[in-house]
């Protein structure tokens, strides 16, 4: 990109991660959309162009119409592009020129009649709840040995399913975010929004016997305030406690293949089915929309479905 273009860029940058408070995934994703948007329009502009000739200065902002959002899109839809990819793609550049709008680089927003395809809401797969008591069974079983990496996978197991928090929260979670008086903790959630979010008796003790038995055998000098930790005594990250997930439900049997984020799903739908209020789960999970959490209900509705279908005679 040119010198000025890359200013622009970068000006953006700072914006989603400063002000709009934006995830490092969600920055990395907003800027490789724009770099492949760029490259497509400039792309475009050189087209026809004698080979001889010097390549032509990137397409000013100003001049970037609709059209030129639309033809880019297409060519991704054509080229196989899933809609939920579409969606956020198209979300990426509604951000960017409504900000470069705001920031005087442009006079008008091309995007603000670009219209995206609706994602699919497809209902996430979640465990059962004998499958989700199965899977707390096995990892008690294993921290009977009091093996410090044991009574570890034990309590982050307990959280991800008492709490429903994303993965990322919890590898963020410091040992004085965990309040073990009220059963307690407390997560920043995306965009850094604090929350505090409730868990019950078998979490308190598989974190009580974690904290008073495996991390401090685990704990180095360099360990700082996490509340996991991994073998060497730094502070777990996501991509432990995604194996770790995957591995202890492989020993349940028929228990279907899943992540944290499968546990997440599970905590909602086990929460909305056994009564709770939709506006509460939404508050636990820190969704910013009441419709992003919705979807729990249609995976409700769905099993109950299905279990109407088996069990009444006209169904």
């Amino acid at each position: 990109m040119s010198p000025s273009r890359q200013a622009t860029v970068d000006a953006f940058e700072r914006h989603l991660r400063a002000e709009r408070g934006r995830s490092p995934h969600t920055v990395r994703a907003y800027l490789g959309d724009l770099r492949d948007f760029f490259a497509h329009v400039d792309g475009a502009a050189a087209e026809g162009a004698p080979a001889d000739a010097a390549p032509p200065e990137p397409t000013p902002l100003r001049d970037v119409r609709l059209a030129d959002l639309r033809e880019w899109l297409g060519v991704l839809a054509s080229g196989g592009a899933a809609r939920s990819t579409l969606a956020r793609r198209s979300a990426s550049l509604r951000t960017f020129f409504g900000w470069a709008v705001r920031a005087g680089h442009v006079d008008t927003d091309p995007s603000l009649r670009l219209v995206a395809p609706k994602r699919h809401r497809t209902l996430p797969p979640v465990l059962a709840k004998d499958d989700a008591v199965g899977l707390l069974d096995v990892a008690a079983v294993a921290a009977d040995d009091d093996d410090p990496m044991h009574l570890r996978n034990r309590a982050v197991l307990e959280l991800l399913y008492a709490t429903g928090v994303r993965v990322g929260e919890l590898t963020g979670l410091d040992v004085d975010d965990v309040d073990v008086e009220v059963d307690v903790i407390r997560v920043i959630g995306k965009g850094d929004k604090e929350r505090r979010v409730p868990f019950g008796r078998p979490a308190r003790e598989a974190i009580d016997a974690w904290l008073q038995r495996g991390r401090p055998r685990l704990a180095m000098p360099g360990s700082g305030p996490a509340l996991f930790l991994g073998r060497r005594g730094g502070r777990m990250d996501p991509r432990q406690v995604r194996t770790l997930v995957h591995d202890m439900l492989a020993h349940v049997p028929d228990a279907p293949d899943l992540g944290p984020h499968g546990l997440r799903h599970s905590a909602a739908t086990h929460l909305l089915e056994g009564g709770a209020d939709l506006r509460m789960v939404q508050e636990l999970l820190g969704h910013a929309s009441l419709s992003t959490t919705q979807i729990y209900t249609h995976v409700s509705i769905e099993r109950l479905r299905t279990s109407y279908a088996q069990a009444h005679p006209r169904a």
